[in-house]
């Protein structure tokens, strides 16, 4: 047993409805979750703004985080005693599963877009700074926190470990795409992971797949496609996605202004002018973040405070189908039609553009370098995944990217500038009607 940690005098089990029962046997794991850094998961949904889309979708990253680690815990049981795997090292493994999120803010991508912000750098920040948790962490050593840090941000020596929490089929996509399918109702993120857990096996740099588990992966990698695509980036969610940026861009922009808020946003100063303690980061969740928009809809300011009404009461955006580089005299046009119309398009004309690559194979050398999810043949030897299977060799390297064109439709056949909006709806309807289908494929 490594020092400065003990063994339960009894189990703890959380109730899943994903796993079923999460088992907590170690200390350590058990003072992590009762740290307040890491209670405080508990108000920060997992999925952002799809409770809007799919009424389920509440779950927290709290959920998720419990998720990422059972699955961890399974794979270090099937991988104990054989080559490669570290038994020292299961700890620190199970102790960066847990916290692999342990820094995301409310609505976290939303955020991190405006704000030039990183919950990759504030989970470091947590783990390495003054908090309950680097406290918990360093009961196993002065250096502990520093490993676990150096494990989420992949730079840890030990790659085999890495490759558990971040991989092209690791503990952290395995649990998301089940909880979130779980959650939104949807059927297209179901795949056999006791089958995966069941082959997986160590390697000095990663855990691979034995080849009789290829179909269970070739189905892991497809839930994720579909998953992308209907529910991730759901265009529904992306419209109520770009309201809670504007929001956000509308009240850094007022307050850089010196505007006189009713309800000064304390909690955000710290995000407008660059000097955000950790202490203030980690006060502000969902929770804070969605009282400020139910006060912000009072405000005078119109734009903020129809842009609040809009988020708090569901009247988002509709969208068409639409690439400004590609209709670059249309997207022009529009910018000078809104603008006459005395519509700001800087908040009430956006396009949003969403892309994934489901599965790569090895492109030394390039940005986002991927690690290509390995088969173990009988022969004992390594063959990449989309070598074997023609599923996946069909998808591989393809990125497939969507293009959409938000705008607050009812303003459209609403009395005044009656010239400008006709026009405005004519070139969104001849949008609508060149559309052949919902993205591209690019090699």
């Amino acid at each position: 047993m490594a020092e400065g940690n003990r063994r339960l005098k009894e189990e703890k089990v959380f109730k899943d409805p994903v796993h079923r029962y999460i088992h907590i046997r170690d200390e350590l794991l058990w003072d992590l979750i009762g740290t307040k850094e890491f209670q405080r998961l508990r108000r920060v949904r997992q999925l952002g703004t799809t409770f809007l889309t799919f009424h389920g979708a509440e779950h927290t990253r709290f959920n998720h985080s419990l998720g990422v680690y059972e699955i961890t815990r399974r794979i270090v049981e099937v991988f104990e005693g054989r080559p490669f795997w570290k038994d020292e090292e299961r700890l620190l493994t199970l102790s960066a599963a847990l916290l692999h999120d342990v820094g995301h803010g409310p609505f976290s991508h939303s955020f991190e877009k405006v704000f030039q912000t990183d919950h990759e750098y504030w989970t470091r920040e947590i783990v390495m700074g003054d908090t309950e948790i680097n406290t918990v962490l360093r009961r196993m050593g002065s250096d502990f926190p520093q490993k676990v840090a150096e494990v989420i941000e992949k730079t840890y020596s030990n790659k085999l470990v890495t490759s558990l929490i971040s991989s092209q089929i690791d503990a952290d996509r395995m649990d998301y795409l089940q909880r979130d399918a779980f959650y939104t109702g949807v059927s297209y993120g179901h795949f056999d992971m006791e089958r995966i857990l069941r082959v997986m096996r160590p390697t000095e740099d990663q855990a691979v797949i034995k080849y009789s588990g290829m179909h269970a992966v070739e189905d892991y990698i497809m839930s994720r496609y579909q998953m992308y695509w209907q529910v991730y980036f759901h265009p529904v969610t992306r419209s109520a996605e770009v309201i809670l940026s504007k929001i956000l861009q509308r009240v850094k922009v007022l307050y850089e202004a010196d505007y006189a808020f009713l309800y000064p946003p304390e909690p955000f100063t710290g995000f407008f002018n660059g000097k955000l303690s950790l202490e203030q980061y980690l006060e502000l969740d969902e929770s804070v973040t969605m009282y400020y928009f139910q006060m912000w809809q009072k405000e005078e300011d119109g734009i903020l405070r129809d842009l609040c009404q809009r988020f708090m009461n569901r009247r988002l955006f509709k969208y068409v189908e639409f690439d400004q580089h590609v209709h670059i005299n249309d997207w022009l046009k529009l910018l000078e039609l809104f603008k006459k119309a005395d519509m700001d398009p800087d908040y009430y004309l956006v396009v949003d553009s969403s892309s994934d690559l489901p599965y790569d194979f090895y492109r030394p050398g390039e940005e986002e370098e991927r690690i290509p999810i390995h088969l173990l043949m009988p022969n004992d030897k390594l063959r990449e995944l989309s070598r074997e299977s023609d599923v996946v060799e069909a998808i591989s390297g393809k990125k497939r990217t969507d293009h959409k064109l938000y705008y607050p439709e009812e303003w459209l056949y609403t009395e005044g500038f009656e010239e400008e909006k006709k026009e405005i709806r004519s070139i969104l309807k001849s949008s609508k009607e060149e559309t052949a289908f919902s993205g591209e494929i690019e090699e």
